[in-house]
């Protein structure tokens, strides 16, 4: 009877639910209209003439760019410019609208009507009247003047000048069909450094030949008062802007590292994709730092003592041989989803392990090879990565790899609270070691007669002096693989890539001969990692780093520290009820992880959030940990071939 009345409980219950699901509401509901874009489609055909752009970079006090841009129109109408969007390197859609200001349109004088595209704010429509063929547009791009603000580009000793952040373009065409004759104003005296070759100078004003619009954007400029190039083959120059002369004082030894990686480069890949190569380097503790390939040139950024602290600037000297890869990496052979008519078209990201990832591999390969950094130094390199992967990203066991090449597009490069956790852009580094384990199944598999040096050659070394872009696909890169050495190469990818992988891809090491083990005293690379990012790393070691001003600037999901209540952003005060100083921690956090190790007490941490101050315990008992590479067995393995100089 109990039952009867439950089921029939239940089914009135079923049944006031259904009706209620289907009764109309009664507050009122709109409909959804649809979203028209008005704004051309790009498409392969000339543009109707060219682009006069002039960008004065001239006031540097105040980090102001003024644009102006003389622009043919092809007739009466509504009539598009774009801002870039979608910037190529950046693999997201990054360009920032945020700084540009003054917007104004005008033909012979006389002001036109424009507005903003609703649905896309990088455009900007103008009425054109009848009997107009060309409009002047000009604005002004405000560039940061404070971190917060994003790069700093402008300082008054130097500057930073993108064609990308300061021009727009007509809607409706490929970049590559627009050409444009380009001018830049600098302060008096400046120097300026960029892959384009000047046509004509006058005074502080450089004018450059035309071009396409593509080839402009993919053609950075960096000027300043204290200059100095160095040759370092008959093809690539080093151009070096500081904040000082003292910067630019390189010794031999340095510069022959430089001359000598563009020699490996070119034996690795066989071949040289463009008629000349500029790195376009800053050294400044006060202009943002940067590393952004482009086809011709490169925008490398480091603080003060690239060349007069050479010894102690290890990571710094691992970003040019990163970047010149990309000119066959990247901008010669680039993946197909991410190659764009236009900066407006959306980029998909799902190759960054090639684009990125391999990258990575030869920037570490490379530097090795040429001296950029010692061969001890680069294993101290891959042994940190492999520990990140292999400890310190626990969050491999849910998110797989392939997925992080989303995060470009997702997280817009912003710090994260709990990386480890979280996976961001891990295709750089774990793509690196995936690289590293495929030149150990070639040479294995080929009993040592060929190398990923044979795909590098195979892939990239085809049309010397191209540089244009030849897409890729996944296809390509199995059907290259196994031209080089048959294998079950796609299934491979699949498993490290596009698979959930809980265990990190190491065998590139351990199977190249040697392991990861933990040591109590630093390497020489976290020495200089710690020195120069001013922190201190105990991430195998209780599970978070700290700033030496004391804010946690990681914690490791899961470990000691996240265990005991630590995050991102909190204040480290005081370690066993004595401050902290981080500038002299002689007797501070590092002796009281090593005092707690075989049983001593746990760390007492006394931890600020806000205006809340609590202490907590580090139950750590391993004492100092960090990673290094031991050699296995005798003579030289995979790795030890794959490091070797060319």
């Amino acid at each position: 009877m109990r039952r009867a009345a439950l089921a029939l409980l239940l089914s009135s219950c079923l049944a006031t639910a259904a009706t209620a699901q289907i009764t109309p509401p009664q507050n009122t509901t709109p409909a959804a209209t649809p979203k028209i874009d008005t704004i051309p489609a790009a498409r392969d055909v000339p543009y109707p003439g060219t682009i006069q752009l002039t960008v004065d970079a001239s006031d540097v006090s105040r980090a102001i760019f003024k644009v102006h841009e003389h622009v043919p129109v092809p007739g009466p109408g509504d009539f598009v410019m774009l801002y870039p969007k979608w910037l190529p390197g950046n693999h997201s859609p990054s360009g920032q609208i945020n700084k540009v200001a003054g917007f104004r349109a005008t033909a012979d004088g006389t002001e036109l009507k424009w507005v903003r595209d609703n649905l896309d704010v990088y455009a900007f429509h103008v009425a054109v009247p009848p009997g107009v063929s060309a409009i002047d547009v000009d604005f002004q791009y405000l560039s940061p003047t404070a971190a917060n603000q994003g790069r700093i580009v402008a300082t008054p000793d130097l500057a930073s000048i993108e064609w990308i952040a300061n021009s727009m373009y007509p809607a409706g065409y490929y970049v590559r069909d627009i050409p444009i004759q380009a001018s830049v104003i600098v302060p008096a005296g400046w120097h300026v450094a960029t892959a384009l070759r000047p046509s004509a100078q006058t005074g502080n004003s450089i004018d450059y030949p035309v071009t396409s619009y593509q080839i402009l954007m993919d053609s950075p400029l960096i000027a300043g008062a204290h200059y100095r190039a160095f040759k370092l083959s008959p093809d690539v120059t080093l151009d070096v802007i500081a904040d000082n002369d003292h910067e630019l004082e390189a010794k031999p030894e340095e510069i022959a590292a430089h001359q000598r990686l563009v020699e490996q480069a070119v034996k690795a890949f066989g071949s040289q994709h463009y008629d000349h190569y500029d790195f376009l380097l800053t050294i400044s503790d006060y202009l943002g730092g940067e590393g952004l390939e482009h086809h011709r040139s490169s925008e490398d950024g480091t603080d003060r003592g690239y060349f007069t602290d050479w010894d102690n600037q290890l990571n710094a000297r691992n970003l040019l041989p990163h970047e010149f890869t990309h000119s066959w990496n990247g901008k010669f052979r680039r993946p197909a989803d991410l190659w764009t008519p236009d900066y407006r078209t959306p980029m998909q990201d799902d190759l960054l392990w090639v684009y990125e990832g391999e990258t990575q591999f030869w920037g570490y390969v490379l530097g090795a090879r040429s001296g950029m950094l010692s061969k001890q130094d680069t294993l101290d390199a891959i042994a940190s990565t492999a520990a990140a992967y292999s400890l310190g990203t626990p969050g491999r066991v849910w998110r797989p790899l392939i997925d992080t090449t989303n995060d470009p597009i997702i997280a817009q490069r912003a710090p994260q609270p709990w990386r480890s956790w979280m996976r961001s852009e891990d295709y750089y580094s774990e793509g690196e070691l995936i690289w590293m384990d495929v030149d150990r199944i070639i040479r294995q598999q080929s009993g040592g007669k060929r190398s990923i040096d044979d795909f590098a050659k195979a892939f990239y070394g085809v049309r010397d002096r191209d540089w244009g872009e030849l897409p890729y696909d996944l296809d390509d890169i199995v059907a290259t693989l196994n031209k080089v050495q048959p294998y079950d190469w796609r299934g491979y990818l699949q498993r490290k890539i596009y698979s959930i992988a809980p265990q990190a891809p190491l065998d590139g090491i351990t199977q190249g001969g040697y392991k990861l083990v933990y040591t109590p005293e630093p390497t020489n690379w976290i020495k200089s990692l710690e020195e120069n990012r001013k922190y201190i790393d105990l991430t195998y070691s209780g599970g978070f780093a700290v700033a030496k001003d004391g804010k946690i600037t990681s914690v490791l999901w899961d470990s000691p520290a996240f265990n005991a209540g630590l995050t991102v952003g909190s204040e480290l005060i005081a370690v066993n009820g004595r401050k902290f100083d981080g500038d002299n921690d002689v007797d501070g956090l590092r002796q009281a992880v090593k005092d707690a190790a075989n049983g001593g007490a746990a760390p007492q941490l006394l931890i600020r959030d806000g205006d809340v101050y609590r202490t907590v315990a580090l139950d750590w008992h391993g004492g100092l940990r960090y990673p290094t590479l031991e050699k296995v067995g005798k003579g030289p393995g995979t790795l030890d071939a794959l490091l070797a100089p060319r």
